[in-house]
């Protein structure tokens, strides 16, 4: 038996089933299916490379000459259908897309792209870009390295340009800046935009609402300096964060000018054009204090919102967002767009993936329609 060639295939079903099906038993056997989720779910074609490059392998060697071996030839069969399975599903993505922008904000407000294919299929897990220049460790306040924020900016510098700042997630008590949403912030940043990925402290030294007062101090920056990176004077400003950044970007969305939450620096300009929460866990904190939920800050002047969520997320249910959701639609004067991505699980924004390019492509539709005049601005 080709006991090589039956650990690729054996692999080759774990993923599979890992993407298909959320996993939610004891801890090893959930941190394990996660993380090969978390990788595989978005870019199943390297696990099918993988897969035909050795099954190939073991074909021209003259492996598969037992029954054992041509059984293992027929899981694989299986295997490669699963994993076309799992990339059909990031496809729909787009059709997804398309369908909750013009559900919220109109017919033909989500436009139909064609993905970068050769960047999703080639170069996925790479994401930086020659034209586009990132600013590393620029300190926004006194908490040390996780008060330091990095820049991306175009090279040319043109000038006008919107401002995305992003908050990275990690259970708020782990993760840094240059990890998470890249691929939207390179995105932004060729487009002209001047994009902002910061560090924020972390509990348990720093519980809430230090993290909600880093927050609005990036903010507070980049209202201050982002023009000299390009950006507009006045520029549209969107805040936009993964899991507990979602709930970070939800939080200072609804919180604008907020006293209480910009001690010595009251009087900077923390309002947002509109948010966009990725995967966002949006209840209350760990300390249990209702204030702390999105949901109880909801407002009739909130910005605009587009909420994203996988509806096989294994670290939180859609009933999660969906409740934030409703009750913005319930109070608030704003369009908020809600996106269910079929099929995909927690941190669906680290790769180049048919997914997330195609939720990048409704971000820049929604980030369109906000700033058109006319809209909110």
């Amino acid at each position: 038996m080709a006991v090589g060639y039956l650990v690729t295939v054996v692999l080759a079903l774990l993923i599979v089933v890992f993407c298909l099906v959320r996993i939610r038993g004891p801890q090893p056997l959930f941190y394990f299916s996660y993380r090969l989720g978390l990788v595989f779910n978005e870019i199943p074609h390297v696990a099918l490379y993988a897969l035909v490059a050795s099954t190939a392998l073991a074909f021209s060697e003259g492996d598969i000459a037992t029954t054992a071996d041509r059984v293992n030839v027929g899981l694989a069969a299986v295997a490669t259908g699963g994993l076309v399975v799992v990339t059909r599903r990031g496809i729909r993505a787009a059709a997804v897309v398309r369908g909750a922008l013009d559900d919220a904000l109109g017919a033909g407000t989500g436009t139909r792209r064609r993905p970068p294919l050769a960047r999703i299929l080639l170069r996925p897990v790479f994401r930086r870009r020659r034209d586009v220049k990132r600013v590393s460790n620029l300190g926004y306040g006194d908490g040390g390295r996780r008060n330091l924020l990095d820049v991306y900016h175009h090279r040319s510098r043109p000038q006008g340009g919107p401002v995305m700042i992003h908050f990275h997630g990690g259970h708020y008590d782990q993760g840094r800046k240059d990890t998470q949403s890249l691929p939207l912030l390179y995105r932004l940043a060729a487009r002209g935009w001047v994009c902002i990925s910061a560090n924020y402290r972390l509990r348990p030294d720093f519980p809430h609402p230090a993290h909600l007062i880093d927050a609005k101090k990036v903010i507070a920056w980049a209202r201050e300096h982002a023009a000299e990176y390009g950006a507009a004077p006045e520029a549209a400003l969107f805040v936009a964060g993964s899991s507990a950044g979602g709930h970070m970007a939800a939080q200072a969305a609804l919180t604008p000018d907020e006293p209480a939450y910009q001690p010595g620096f009251e009087e900077a300009d923390t309002s947002v054009t509109a948010a966009v929460v990725l995967n966002g866990f949006l209840a209350e904190y760990f300390d249990g204090d209702p204030a702390t939920s999105p949901v109880n800050l909801v407002r009739a002047d909130a910005p605009p919102f587009l909420v994203a969520h996988g509806d096989l997320d294994e670290l939180v249910d859609t009933e999660n967002p969906r409740a934030l959701v409703t009750a913005l639609r319930s109070v608030s004067a704003s369009p908020v767009v809600y996106v269910e991505l079929p099929g995909a699980h927690h941190a669906f924004d680290l790769f180049h993936s048919f997914r997330f390019e195609a939720l990048i492509d409704g971000i820049e539709d929604f980030a369109a329609w906000v700033t058109a005049p006319g809209k909110s601005a």
